[in-house]
């Protein structure tokens, strides 16, 4: 849960965890100056698979990426927080929610969300074959 503040700027999440923090720099860049979409999307699975480590005890796979919004770009020396929440676990997978949140290096103590997104991850076997998420 999150609460607007003017000019879309917006306080951190209260109610999700803190998973990564991270500094775009210049070679992260597309042709147009701004941080490269994926890049920013790898550094949302590394965040998003954060949580489900905890319950998958072992080898895990992203499956799926859902709802990948990109609200603002997100720009060099920009310090990036990646929030993260558990919102579904299956018998061999588990969803999380990855909220992105860029402090501008130039306006530093202010937010604005960047991105979102939806990730499921699979457990898996030493073969690559999907495992049952262990119980408790």
């Amino acid at each position: 849960m999150t609460a607007t503040t003017p000019s879309n700027r917006v306080q951190l999440p209260i109610d999700e965890e803190l998973v990564l923090k991270v500094i775009p720099m210049p070679a992260d860049c597309n042709a147009n100056g701004d941080i490269f979409g994926g890049w920013v999307m790898a550094q949302v699975d590394l965040a998003g698979s954060v949580i489900p480590a905890r319950y998958a005890k072992g080898r895990m796979a992203t499956v799926a990426v859902k709802e990948f919004i990109f609200k603002q770009p997100v720009r060099v020396g920009d310090i990036l927080s990646f929030f993260s929440t558990l919102t579904r676990i299956g018998r061999t997978s588990i969803t999380v929610k990855v909220e992105v949140y860029a402090e501008r290096f130039s306006d530093q103590g202010k937010y604005v969300k960047v991105t979102e997104a939806s990730v499921t991850y699979v457990a898996i076997d030493e073969k690559g074959q999907p495992r049952e998420v262990p119980k408790g």
